[in-house]
């Protein structure tokens, strides 16, 4: 056997699998690569969407937190200020009512002053009529002297 024909026939036959190989078995690997490439491209793409989109969605939710605290402060002072006018106001009723009991108390006791003195001008009135008498030695008529003893008892 020659060396030459068999290198030939194992050149031929490696020509023929090469051959085979690229027309049969290396497209479908070719795709599957391809087809993998672009799926990892893709996943690569949403991934940094994803990210994009996280760092977006962070950046609004500190907006809306920094709003909310805005917002939080301002019902706060709102309602402080609320409270203060409430306490003012407690603060207002409370004196107009200390004024209406003072006048009120004041009222009063200028109807037990005047009932006073009026039961105390009836009191010295009797005193006044029971001295006459007992000077007199007499009865003195109450009916008949009554305009005399009102007028005595308004002088006091």
């Amino acid at each position: 056997m020659n060396i030459n024909a068999t290198f030939l026939g194992q050149m031929i036959a490696m020509a023929f699998f090469v051959w085979f190989c690229t027309k049969y078995v290396w497209p479908p690997f070719v795709s599957i690569m391809e087809e993998r490439k672009k799926r990892i491209a893709d996943g690569l793409e949403a991934a940094s969407k994803a990210e994009k989109d996280l760092e977006s969605a962070q950046a609004k939710s500190e907006e809306q937190l920094k709003a909310a605290k805005v917002d939080a402060a301002g019902i706060i002072d709102q309602a402080n200020k609320r409270a203060a006018q409430i306490v003012e106001e407690a603060k207002d009723q409370a004196r107009e009512e200390g004024q209406r009991i003072i006048a009120s108390a004041n009222a009063e006791l200028e109807q037990e002053v005047n009932r006073a003195k009026e039961a105390l001008r009836a009191q010295v009135s009797a005193i006044a009529v029971a001295g006459a008498e007992k000077i007199l030695e007499g009865s003195i008529d109450q009916a008949a002297n009554e305009e005399m003893l009102n007028k005595l008892a308004t002088e006091l």
